[in-house]
């Protein structure tokens, strides 16, 4: 504390912003952790539902309790099935829609899921430079007090350089967690990303499976139609 009393105005200002860029990575550390680990937990349990699901209505009934943002990607599915079922699509032209509206479903998640995470970029890449700022200025201050006292002891020298090594020192406890912390998420990230292509293949599964049943049973009533016609 006597060298942040003694330390020039700007040098202060340096030392509070790196301290406050330090307080907001760890606020978005906790933050992040809790939300992560809520939404891999919820599409795990969403995945396993609709893995075991026999049809698409079934994984509808058996996720109803899921209030997660992770089920909009059923929700999807079964509005693009809706509007498909309006008029005289082709499986395939059903398959490819609802693909698309899975992914686009799957980057607006993914989208969510990244906010917050550039603010630790920020300080990881600027914290280091923000110190070598208070580094030069309390050097600069160093050599203003050689300059005015005439006099090179370690006096004189000492404040100024210990206002720039405490700058540097603050620029690096600020950067190098939010570097580690930013790369922790970007694997978590990834990770939680992956869980939300097997919940989208899930769903196709069930999209296919869905249609074939349907195609099955459509061809056994014309049969039977046949059948009752020649009979």
């Amino acid at each position: 504390m006597g060298m942040y009393h003694a330390a020039d105005w700007v040098v202060k200002g340096v030392m509070l912003s790196l301290l406050a860029a330090s307080i907001l990575t760890w606020a978005v550390f906790l933050f992040k952790q809790v939300q992560l680990m809520k939404a891999t937990r919820r599409t795990q349990k969403l995945l396993t539902e609709l893995v075991d699901a026999e049809s698409l209505e079934n994984a509808k009934q058996t996720t109803q309790p899921f209030k997660g943002v992770e089920s909009s990607l059923i929700s999807a599915t079964q509005h693009e099935l809706q509007l498909s079922s309006l008029g005289s699509a082709s499986e395939n032209g059903i398959k490819e829609r609802v693909q698309l509206r899975l992914e686009r479903v799957q980057a607006e998640l993914g989208r969510s899921i990244t906010s917050l995470t550039g603010i630790l970029a920020t300080i990881g890449s600027v914290g280091p430079f923000v110190g070598l700022f208070g580094t030069v200025w309390g050097i600069m201050n160093a050599f203003i007090g050689i300059a005015k006292s005439q006099n090179t002891t370690l006096v004189v020298v000492a404040p100024g350089i210990a206002e720039a090594l405490l700058a540097t020192a603050i620029g690096l406890v600020a950067a190098i967690p939010a570097v580690v912390i930013y790369n922790y998420f970007t694997r978590k990230i990834s990770g939680y990303k992956a869980q939300l292509a097997d919940v989208s293949v899930a769903l196709m599964i069930l999209v296919s499976r869905d249609l074939d049943q349907k195609r099955m049973q459509s061809h056994q009533e014309h049969n039977d139609t046949v059948l009752k016609k020649v009979g």
